[in-house]
């Protein structure tokens, strides 16, 4: 590896130009000299800044509307040069050895979102130069240090001064530089797969032959499931939406677990589903309890109060700003290992301060994100699928029994239904008022989910006479319809879809409940 006394000239060329000209200043103080394309040169020189253009130095110029430009010998030959064993071949035909080479790409990414651009615009922007050069330098990293992020520049300069831009230090920056090219080439084979299905009036573009994702690191997790296994989070590479646990910014708290970001996305995913403000406490992968009402305060405490005993050590979600009053509530109520909010005031902030280990997500407006692929890993592979973003329509239902429901009734089936959907299968929900009063979740019988939540029930002494009960799934036999009866439901939803079905709708005529078909099912295992 050359000695860092010899890197003596440095090639920019870059699409997005923020802090190039401090970049190439620092170049220059460091007495290294710049060479450049068209556009970027023309800045630095606006600035006072040495620089020789590309062209300048080939003696050929930028042609095609600049689509060629950095593709020469003399440029791919100071890039890939070993300058030891390449030291005459480079003399020879005065190539000038390039040390250090700063790129970036056109952005494809940006310019195939705007939906004003066709295909010809968006294929304008595929760079071919950029990733020919950062591909070549990667590949030669032991002679050029290759820079795809800025934020690695002063670093890499630092190291430079102080003599330590040592082999390892060249291979982190080589093995960033191929990530970028890989993720770059990434987007672009998913659009063209995208726009062949257009084509072809197929629905590859969402289920292609061949599928690859770019994901980064975000954090290192304290443990994973279980106390023994190492545990990252890693998130989408450029994420650009806001609402999620990915994006979210925790404020304070000891260090997440693999369990607290599992269940602190089904915890806002499932907040998200209401408009009023609402409160969603997670246990273990379930609801353990949900409420709506008309503030912030009362959806917490009646979601608390349906199931204390669930809701200790658990994970809290609201879809509204956290105040002062709720913050000290929850404090004063129970233990909680993580709280989600879109917002928090300044005063919640200091309340929560008094206990320093609780982990407060801001997640910043909140949206429906549920739109492209659900991924789940399985031993040497991974099921994909759409994510279950069917939104509530009414008015497709079938109320199939003698006794239509009531306006509560109706309000209260559309609210267990929204909670059945991030309850894990086979799953109950009992609700009455926008509360739940008790969840059976991942039985292996639909009875025995209807009977564990009979018994939460019992146990809490909640009265159910007239609450609604939200099935994810059809039910088999009436026992489950017998069952929830037995404890004074009033009104069921259901799918429905099961070859009994007259004979459920009898048994709910039976006891006088009103039922509801939704011709849709909501497994989640």
């Amino acid at each position: 590896m050359p000695s860092n006394n010899l890197i003596k000239n440095a090639l920019i060329s870059v699409s997005d130009k923020k802090n190039i000209v401090e970049v190439a200043e620092k170049l220059i103080i460091n007495k290294i000299n710049l060479f450049s394309t068209g556009g970027t040169a023309q800045i630095l020189k606006k600035n006072n800044i040495p620089v020789t253009e590309i062209s300048d130095y080939t003696k050929f110029p930028e042609i095609m509307d600049g689509r060629v430009k950095t593709l020469h010998p003399k440029i791919m030959g100071g890039i890939l040069g070993q300058k030891q064993k390449d030291q005459e071949i480079m003399k020879l035909y005065n190539i000038c050895p390039i040390d250090i080479v700063i790129v970036n790409f056109y952005p494809f990414e940006k310019i195939k979102n705007i939906k004003k651009n066709d295909i010809d615009n968006v294929v304008n922007n595929i760079d071919i130069g950029g990733p020919t050069l950062v591909r070549a330098s990667a590949k030669n990293y032991k002679n050029v240090i290759v820079i795809v992020d800025l934020d690695d520049f002063q670093s890499t300069i630092d190291s430079i001064n102080n003599n330590t831009m040592n082999m390892e230090k060249r291979f982190n920056l080589a093995s960033k530089a191929f990530e970028y090219t890989s993720y770059y080439e990434q987007i672009i084979s998913q659009y063209f797969i995208e726009q062949n299905s257009l084509y072809k009036k197929t629905n590859n573009s969402l289920f292609p032959n061949e599928i690859n994702f770019s994901f980064i690191k975000k954090q290192d997790l304290r443990y994973g499931e279980n106390y023994h296994q190492k545990s990252s989070f890693y998130i989408e590479k450029n994420m650009c939406d806001s609402g999620t646990i990915s994006t979210a910014c925790q404020i304070q708290g000891k260090t997440l677990s693999y369990n607290n970001i599992s269940d602190s996305d089904i915890a806002l995913e499932c907040v998200k589903q209401f408009t009023k403000p609402a409160c969603v406490i997670v246990k273990h992968g379930n609801p353990c309890s949900v409420a709506v009402s008309h503030n912030i305060l009362e959806s917490y405490l009646s979601a608390y109060n349906s199931d204390p005993i669930s809701a200790f050590g658990g994970i809290i979600s609201f879809n509204c700003k956290l105040d002062e009053k709720t913050a000290q509530t929850i404090i004063n109520q129970q233990f909680v290992e993580v709280i989600i909010i879109p917002e928090i005031s300044k005063k919640a902030v200091k309340i929560l301060q008094k206990k320093q280990n609780i982990r407060v997500l801001v997640t910043g407006k909140l949206q429906n994100n549920t739109v492209g692929l659900d991924l789940k890993k399985i031993t040497n592979g991974l099921l994909v699928q759409e994510y279950d973003s069917h939104n509530i329509d009414y008015n497709s239902w079938s109320f199939v029994t003698k006794r239509s429901p009531t306006k509560k009734e109706l309000k209260d089936s559309i609210f267990c239904w929204q909670v059945a959907k991030f309850v894990k299968s086979n799953a109950i929900v009992y609700g009455s008022d926008e509360i739940t009063i008790g969840i059976g979740a991942g039985q292996m019988s639909r009875i025995y989910s209807t009977k564990l939540a009979n018994i939460k029930v019992k146990d809490q002494g909640k009265n159910i006479i007239g609450a609604t009960m939200a099935s994810d799934a059809f039910f088999p036999f009436r026992d489950g319809i017998d069952e929830a009866a037995s404890v004074g439901i009033s009104s069921i939803i259901q799918p429905g879809g099961s070859i009994r079905d007259e004979e459920i709708i009898q048994a709910a005529d039976e006891h006088n409940i009103t039922m509801i078909f939704t011709k849709k099912r909501h497994f989640k295992h």
